[in-house]
């Protein structure tokens, strides 16, 4: 039996997603944390900033991102962040262009974040 809260299919914790949303409109790439039917919550950069963010990742400097919540009502649009006939994926890119696995860095700033102390 699967429970509410248990995700099945290619949208779950650490995928690399694309993320469209209305109201105001933005685009979000990142690592899923959570979905529900209350939202998203996301681990990346907005999509505009990520040359930006290849850059300082070049330089040595760290990973400039950010831990998101999108209620559901926002999120217009989920896509996985695969690679298209001949168009590498944004991971892809990122990987080639800095040598760090971006879903390593994501999902690695996530756990450090939830191993502080937590109130039931």
């Amino acid at each position: 039996m699967t429970h509410a809260h248990e995700l099945t299919g290619p949208f779950h914790p650490g995928s690399m997603v694309l993320v469209s949303l209305g109201s105001p409109r933005e685009k979000f790439w990142g690592a899923i944390l959570a979905v529900s039917a209350a939202g998203l919550s996301l681990r990346g950069i907005e999509l505009a900033s990520f040359e930006d963010c290849v850059s300082m990742v070049k330089a040595g400097e760290p990973m400039s991102n950010a831990t998101v919540f999108f209620p559901m009502h926002r999120v217009e649009r989920m896509e996985l962040d695969t690679p298209g006939a001949a168009i590498p994926s944004l991971s892809d890119r990122f990987t080639s262009l800095t040598g760090v696995n971006p879903r390593v860095v994501l999902m690695q700033a996530s756990s450090e974040e939830s191993t502080g102390a937590r109130t039931a």
